[in-house]
């Protein structure tokens, strides 16, 4: 009875909350391999260092800018992705360290 009063870790549950979206999850899936799902030739940025512009997202995404914007704010929040700005853009990019732990305390605690 002692494990039943114990609280999973809320990281972990922010984690999983955000990735239960099924949108917030594609968004996840297209940036793990941005040169095959975002047009590399209008980057202002270099995509594997800084990550996808937030419009290029937005556009793929066929959503309107400010839903996309909150998507990305919650992946955010849950450490999911990292954002950069470059000048008045914000490039998100995935967080690979903080995915690779949460997959390793999943196989934790599952």
């Amino acid at each position: 009875m002692a494990d039943a009063a114990i609280s999973p870790d809320p990281e972990l549950v922010d984690a999983l909350r955000a990735l239960s979206n099924p949108v917030r999850l594609q968004l996840l899936q297209w940036l793990r391999e941005p040169e095959r799902h975002f047009p590399m030739e209008a980057a202002i940025a270099d995509p594997a260092e800084v990550g996808v512009c937030v419009s290029h997202i937005q556009a793929k995404a066929g959503l309107a800018q400010s839903t996309v914007s909150a998507y990305l704010a919650e992946l955010q929040r849950a450490g999911l992705v990292r954002a950069t700005r470059i000048g008045k853009w914000t490039h998100y990019k995935r967080d690979e360290g903080r995915i690779a732990a949460l997959v390793e305390q999943l196989g934790r605690t599952l």
